[in-house]
C-alpha cells in the first residue's frame, strides 16, 4: 500500500494528476519519490548482504567436503562460530576501527567504540546506517571463514575462537580503514583511499585479508601428518566431493550478492553489469583449471575445477565494477590458472593447505586487485588501466595496496598465531589429529556408526 501511495505521488509530481504549477505537490512528491528510492537501494543492500550472510554455508561445506570425515564437526563448529563471534567483536571494535572518526588522519585509522554511536543521528537509529553496517558485517565474517579451511584438521578449537575476534575487531578493519574509510563517511581517507586505490568488493580488502592470516596460519602450525614423506607429496583426500561441490555453487550464488551489493544502490543499474562480469570470471576459472588439471595429470580434475571457479569468483572481486566482459573472461581464465600452480607450489614448499584457501583467496585476490590496472576501462566507470592507454600510475597504486595488505595481514597473524602456539599451545596432539577432532574436541561425530 505504502508503495502504491508514493508512486502515485509520483505520478502527481508529473502533472499528469495534479497542477503542475502547485509548488506544494510538486514537492511533496519529488519528496515521496526520494523516500522511495532510498528504501529500495536499502532493500537492495539488505537481500545482497542476506546472500553474503549465506556464503558462510557454502565455506562450510567445501571446507568440509575437502577434509576428511572425522573432521566434519570440527569444520562445522569453526564456520558456525566465526560468524558468531566475529559479529559481536566486529560491533564492538571493527566497526568503529574500520569507519570512525580517524585518530590518524590520512592513515586511517579509527578510534574504538560501540558501532551504535556510529549508526544514531540526533538519538534515533538511522536505517541507512545501519543497512551499511550489516553489509559490512558479512564481509568482516567472509574474512574471518577463509582463515579455517587454511588451518583445517589439527588446529585447536579455543586457538580459532580467540583468533576469529581478533580478526574481525583488529586484523581486518584496520587495513579495511586504510582502504575503504571513505565508504560510511566521505570526509575519512585512509592512506589507500587518497592514492586512488580500487578494490570495489574487496579481492585483498577482504579475500587477500583472510588468504594470508591462513598463510600465517598454516605456516605455524606445520603439516598434517604423513601430508610429506621422502621428499614427496601424499595426497590427503576430502571425503565428500557432493557437498564441497554443492558449498561452491552457495558461493557462486552468493558472489551476486558479494559484488552487485556493494554498488549500495539500484540507481543506473550498474548492479546487473557487475553480476554479468562477476559469473563470466567465474565460469572462465573453472574452464582453465578444468583444462591444466587435464593437461598435468591426464585427467580433469575436481577439486581443482571447482577452486577454479572460487579463483575466478575472488579475481574478478576488485575489478567486478570497471571491466569488460572479455576482461572479465580473461581475468578469470588467470585466476583458474594460477590456483592449479599456486597449490602446487605450496606444496612444494611444504606448506599444507587442505582446502587451497591461501591460493584462491590470498594469490587470486592480489591477481584480482592488480588486474585492475591492467584491464579497467573508463566506459565502466573508473579510469583505464594499462592495457587501455590508462599508462602504468593506477598499476602501481594496485601493486602497493597489495603489498600493505599481504604485510599487514601476514605480519599481524603470524604474531597473534606465534603467540597462541607459545602459550596455550595452537595444534592438537598427535593422538587427536589420528583419531580426529570431532570425537576429542566436540564429542561429536558427523556420520556416528550405531552400534
Amino acid at each position: 500500500m505504502r508503495i502504491l501511495i508514493l508512486l502515485t505521488l509520483a505520478f502527481a509530481s508529473s502533472g499528469i494528476w495534479a497542477d503542475e504549477a502547485d509548488p506544494v505537490t510538486a514537492e511533496s512528491a519529488l519528496s515521496a519519490v526520494a523516500i522511495l528510492r532510498d528504501e529500495t537501494n536499502w532493500l537492495w543492500t539488505c537481500i545482497a548482504g542476506f546472500l553474503v550472510f549465506f556464503m558462510q554455508a557454502g565455506f562450510a561445506l567445501v571446507e568440509a567436503g575437502f577434509t576428511r570425515a572425522k573432521n566434519t564437526v570440527n569444520i562445522l563448529m569453526k564456520n558456525f562460530m566465526d560468524f558468531s563471534l566475529g559479529s559481536l567483536a566486529y560491533w564492538l571494535i571493527g566497526f568503529s576501527i574500520m569507519f570512525g572518526p580517524q585518530i590518524i588522519s590520512g592513515i586511517g585509522f579509527g578510534s574504538i567504540s560501540l558501532a551504535d554511536s556510529l549508526l544514531m543521528v540526533d538519538g534515533k537509529p538511522d536505517p541507512s546506517k545501519f543497512t551499511f553496517f550489516i553489509f559490512q558485517l558479512v564481509f568482516a565474517g567472509t574474512a574471518a571463514t577463509i582463515v579455517s579451511g587454511a588451518m583445517a584438521e589439527r588446529t585447536k578449537f579455543v586457538d580459532y575462537v580467540i583468533f576469529s575476534v581478533l580478526i574481525t575487531a583488529f586484523v581486518y578493519p584496520i587495513f579495511g580503514s586504510v582502504g575503504w574509510s571513505n565508504l560510511f563517511n566521505p570526509d575519512n581517507k585512509g592512506y589507500l583511499v587518497e592514492a586512488g586505490f580500487i578494490d570495489f568488493a574487496g579481492s585483498t580488502v577482504v579475500h587477500s585479508v583472510g588468504g594470508w592470516a591462513g598463510l600465517a596460519g598454516t605456516i605455524v602450525l606445520g603439516p598434517r601428518i604423513g601430508k610429506y614423506q621422502d621428499g614427496k607429496v601424499l595426497p590427503i583426500l576430502g571425503h565428500n566431493m557432493t557437498i564441497a561441490a554443492l558449498g561452491v555453487f552457495i558461493l557462486w550464488l552468493g558472489w551476486f550478492g558479494f559484488n552487485p551489493g556493494s554498488t549500495t544502490s539500484v540507481g543506473g543499474g550498474t548492479f546487473a553489469i557487475i553480476a554479468v562480469t562477476t559469473n563470466f570470471a567465474a565460469a572462465a576459472g573453472a574452464v582453465s583449471s578444468m583444462v591444466v588439471t587435464w593437461i598435468l595429470f591426464k585427467k580433469p580434475d575436481i577439486g581443482l575445477s571447482l577452486n577454479g571457479a572460487l579463483a575466478g569468483l575472488v579475481s574478478i572481486t576488485a575489478p567486478c565494477a570497471n571491466v569488460s566482459i572479455s576482461s572479465a573472461i580473461i581475468i578469470g581464465l588467470v585466476g583458474g590458472v594460477l590456483v592449479v600452480f599456486s597449490v602446487l607450489f605450496f606444496d612444494k614448499i611444504k606448506v599444507d593447505d587442505p582446502v587451497g584457501a591461501v591460493s584462491v583467496h590470498g594469490v587470486c585476490g592480489a591477481w584480482g586487485t592488480i588486474a585492475v590496472g591492467l584491464f579497467a576501462e573508463q566506459a565502466f566507470g573508473g579510469v583505464n588501466g594499462l592495457f587501455f592507454g590508462g599508462g602504468i600510475e593506477q598499476l602501481l597504486v594496485q601493486l602497493q595496496g597489495v603489498g600493505i595488505g599481504f604485510v599487514w595481514a601476514f605480519g599481524a597473524s603470524l604474531v597473534i598465531f606465534l603467540a597462541l602456539k607459545f602459550t596455550i599451545g595452537l595444534r592438537v596432539s598427535e593422538d587427536e589429529e589420528i583419531q580426529g577432532l570431532d570425537i576429542l574436541e566436540h564429542g561429536n561425530e558427523a556420520y556416528p556408526i550405531s552400534k
